[in-house]
């Protein structure tokens, strides 16, 4: 299957189980601080390791706990009733409830120290838009990919800033722990220096201080970016090519700072139900359900 990289709404590129105190959303994401999660340590019923292959059912449980930051539309968000929406959490059905015959629930879990609590047993798994990248490579292990992605900038529809190298000097905010984050880490040294960067626990109050004029601009994922920007008439993004056009890629019509890969994180050693996940999602996209989710919230 083709990966697709607009949104319906103009730029950018899968409800068992509601929230157990959830409210909060995904992120790309980077290098995640490494916060001692030590405290967070509840375990969810009916968990087993990777390691017990004895049974089917001691490889998958009978209810998947999912990390997850929310809110990150469209990957996952609550409606004003409460109920939790978006792409990844009708994969997750999709992948969980049809596939696999199992509930599921998502946990509200913040980005920067989703990596530690997912090790610490507080869930399962993860799946909150995770870019797949080594350093996270070292600490969780990977699901297939299952949707790129792209870190974009966007700006005041006003602003002077017109190209990359206008960002020079500018403050720019992004949400912590994420490839966004990271992205704009590396602008700064491209820079030498020459930049200022906000971090944000959640994505919202980035946009909000970008509205307030307390920031220059945004580098985050398109697709979350895009959500945001088309709602409003004084927010775009920058334009130009960047790393889809050098890569080859389908590249879209605006400044592309990378291109990701979003995967569901594991605990190493749980290579077994990862396994049956990276099943479970190939018979998702072979059966035409993920084509499905996705046209519900993109196009292209």
């Amino acid at each position: 299957m083709d990966r697709r990289t607009y949104l319906k709404t103009g730029a950018g590129v899968v409800a068992g189980g509601l929230i157990a105190g959830c409210t909060g959303g995904g992120n790309g994401g980077s290098d995640e601080t490494e916060t001692d999660a030590s405290a967070d340590t509840e375990s969810t019923s009916g968990e087993t390791t990777g390691e017990q292959t004895e049974s089917e059912e001691s490889v998958v449980p009978s209810k998947v706990v999912i990390g997850s930051d929310i809110p990150y539309r469209p990957f996952e968000y609550e409606t004003t009733s409460g109920e939790l929406k978006g792409f990844d959490v009708e994969i997750a059905q999709a992948v969980f409830e049809e596939e696999l015959g199992v509930e599921y629930e998502f946990k509200k879990t913040s980005f920067d120290s989703i990596i530690p609590s997912l090790n610490s047993g507080r869930f399962r798994i993860i799946m909150s838009a995770m870019t797949i990248n080594e350093k996270r490579k070292e600490k969780v292990d990977f699901s297939e990919p299952y949707f790129t992605a792209y870190q974009t900038v966007i700006i005041k529809k006003d602003s002077s800033i017109s190209s990359k190298e206008d960002l020079k000097g500018a403050t720019i905010g992004v949400q912590k722990g994420t490839t966004g984050a990271s992205a704009a880490e590396e602008l700064k040294t491209e820079f030498d220096g020459d930049l200022t960067l906000k971090k944000y626990d959640q994505i919202p109050s980035a946009f909000q201080a970008l509205i307030n004029g307390q920031i220059d601009a945004i580098v985050n994922d398109n697709t979350v970016n895009s959500e945001f920007a088309d709602k409003r008439d004084d927010v775009v993004f920058l334009e130009g090519e960047g790393a889809a056009a050098a890569e080859g890629e389908n590249a879209p019509p605006y400044l592309t700072l990378t291109v990701e890969n979003y995967g569901i994180g594991f605990r190493k050693a749980d290579d077994e139900f990862r396994k049956k996940v990276n099943e479970a999602l190939a018979a998702v996209k072979e059966n035409g359900t993920y084509d499905e989710i996705y046209s519900t919230y993109f196009s292209g």
